[in-house]
């Protein structure tokens, strides 16, 4: 009986790995989705930025603005790449290329 509990390992681990795969298709919309989120917390602090006399708190304000700023814009363009990786002729961000 090894055999048999080798195999329904094996048909477990199979059907746990489709679950987990996802096309790039599908992970561009998760990063686009991503962005959003991050684009929309970005406008909140900015928000509260302009309220804010403290320097301090400005100072801590716009560090995280600028890294979640940062975050956006590699989101938005992972998403474009994920997006676009299998048509022919993409020319595809360096940045992103092995």
């Amino acid at each position: 009986m090894p055999g048999a509990g080798r195999r329904g390992l094996t048909e477990t681990s199979e059907e746990k790995k489709e679950e987990i795969y996802m096309t790039l298709q599908e992970l561009s919309v998760e990063y686009r989705a991503h962005a959003e989120t991050l684009s929309a917390r970005v406008k909140e602090l900015e928000q509260r930025l302009e309220q804010t006399k403290n320097p301090r708190e400005r100072c801590l304000l716009q560090d995280r603005i600028r890294m979640l700023s940062t975050m956006v814009r590699e989101a938005r363009e992972l998403a474009v790449l994920t997006e676009h990786y299998y048509y022919r002729g993409y020319r595809r961000n360096v940045r992103y290329t092995v």
